[in-house]
């Protein structure tokens, strides 16, 4: 494939995913529904850019990784309960990884294909923010492996 054909089809793939991107968010409506001025105004810019314009962290950036304390994992974006620190584990990733939800409506999920493969993205049910993405390659009891991304997430340690 010559270097200007392989341009244009990931130029193509890009726009596709934006137009989906874009779907996405107009055909869903969610409890916690802001502007995108809100939302630039109330996120840092990196959580912004995660859990608004799906981008991704670097790996063994978030100090969420590490985490282990006896709590819940919240939203960042609308403070929803997310996941348990009972329901985390080490997945050697770099990023925060949980074998369930705190509830099955606590998450969303989509298919995201703006690598070129086959993903099943994962969004905040209460306000729609992209979290990251789940594999089927977890620990028991659910054999899945939900890797989210520690900037769009908050952690509420128990009290002692």
């Amino acid at each position: 494939m010559k270097r200007r054909d392989l341009l244009k089809s990931i130029t193509a793939a890009g726009f596709a995913v934006f137009l989906d991107r874009q779907a996405f968010a107009a055909s869903e409506s969610f409890p916690v529904s802001l502007s995108e001025e809100e939302w630039e105004k109330k996120l840092s810019p990196d959580a912004y850019n995660v859990l608004r314009r799906h981008a991704t962290e670097m790996p063994f950036t978030s100090s969420l990784n590490d985490e282990y304390r006896e709590g819940v994992f919240k939203c960042a974006g609308c403070n929803s309960d997310l996941f348990m620190s009972s329901a985390k584990f080490n997945s050697h990733t770099g990023w925060p990884s949980f074998f369930q939800p705190v509830t099955s409506k606590a998450i969303g999920t989509t298919t995201d294909r703006k690598l070129l493969i086959e993903r099943v993205e994962v969004h905040c049910a209460t306000c729609g923010g992209h979290l990251g993405h789940v594999f089927e390659d977890g620990p028991d009891p659910t054999g899945l492996r939900y890797c989210i991304n520690g900037v769009a997430l908050t952690f509420k340690p128990n009290k002692a």
